[in-house]
């Protein structure tokens, strides 16, 4: 049990954080989203692994690109 929760913990705290501003914008859990997305990937045969892989580099884009800078030295 202990190495499934270390485990958890890890992607938890590396992973892109998808789920998260999805639960965020949706006003849900994300433990909720996270379950649905399992579900979901079952029944589609993995094609919704494609779905998350393609909005976690989209928002690591848009992460990248409009991040705010407190002064225009910033740049």
């Amino acid at each position: 049990m202990k190495f499934i929760n270390s485990v958890r913990y890890f992607f938890e705290r590396h992973g892109f954080g998808v789920f998260t501003r999805l639960a965020n914008r949706l006003g849900m859990r994300a433990k909720n989203v996270r379950i649905y997305f399992i579900y979901v990937t079952f029944f589609t045969v993995g094609l919704s692994f494609g779905f998350y892989l393609t909005l976690a580099f989209l928002l690591k884009l848009k992460d990248m690109v409009y991040t705010k800078r407190s002064s225009v030295f910033d740049l």
